[in-house]
């Protein structure tokens, strides 16, 4: 008996993907369509420009390292452990997955700012002013975008065969020796892909650092901020900012998809 093809898309599957994939991309072709390429270098060329830019990539990148830092202890802890409310401490560290950036942006003004329940005591004690600071921006990065670290971390960790790491204990490796050497390797590629992922959504996020952080450019004006600022007053320029966010999230998915996000999937 002759195999059939799998290459066929039934109909009724067809229609309904052709129209997901008009409805994400052609957004992304009017932007380039509407784009006044002859203003491109004037706009980028402008000191504010460059200082969102660089803002925005140092501050992701920084929101990425703490997640890194944090998030994947904590995916082991909810993958591996076997503490009780597990299932309350995934839903609590999900939850900026689904909370509105900007209520979140509230809730870390009520913790960290000056009269916050933490704030207050680091102000009082250390003069120390966290919002409308650059170390605000990554806070608020790194609360919207941990989340999706752990989610793939812990997916990866779920997948990853146990029972190397039950060798390596027989074997007389201690806990950390195992988490080093045997299940951190394992899970590398979940680890990239979820870094991927917390990267691209601190890059891009707006309302938990406007709230918390302010808009003041040179230190915490991000270029999500600068495309809203400039949307009022010159959308030529906003259509410009956003291509360029625009080329930054294509070119880091285009060079990592194949080497590490494919990796992912496979494991995953």
């Amino acid at each position: 008996m002759r195999r059939r093809s799998g290459t066929g898309i039934p109909a009724p599957l067809l229609v309904p993907a052709a129209l997901a994939v008009a409805f994400l991309v052609l957004p992304l072709v009017g932007l380039l369509v509407r784009a006044p390429w002859s203003a491109i270098g004037p706009a980028l060329a402008r000191p504010e420009v460059g200082q969102a830019l660089r803002l925005s990539l140092v501050s992701a990148t920084l929101a990425t390292l703490v997640s890194l830092v944090l998030g994947v202890p904590l995916a082991w802890v909810l993958a591996r452990s076997r503490i009780r409310g597990r299932s309350v401490l995934r839903a609590l560290v999900t939850v900026p997955l689904v909370l509105p950036p900007v209520v979140g942006g509230v809730a870390l003004f009520l913790v960290l700012g000056r009269q916050g329940i933490v704030g207050s005591w680091l102000d009082d004690a250390f003069g120390i002013t966290i919002p409308f600071t650059t170390a605000a921006v990554v806070i608020a990065e790194t609360f919207v975008a941990m989340p999706f670290l752990v989610v793939s971390v812990e997916g990866a960790l779920r997948a990853a065969d146990a029972r190397f790491e039950d060798v390596a204990a027989t074997l007389g490796a201690g806990r950390w020796t195992t988490f080093r050497r045997v299940t951190l390797p394992m899970v590398a590629p979940g680890v990239a892909a979820g870094a991927v992922l917390c990267w691209a959504r601190a890059l891009g996020e707006f309302g938990a650092t406007i709230t918390f952080a302010g808009n003041f450019p040179g230190t915490t004006q991000t270029m999500p901020l600068a495309v809203y600022l400039a949307l009022q007053s010159e959308p030529e320029a906003a259509i410009v900012l956003s291509l360029v966010l625009l080329a930054v999230s294509l070119a880091t998915l285009l060079l990592l998809r194949d080497r590490w996000l494919g990796r992912a999937g496979r494991a995953l």
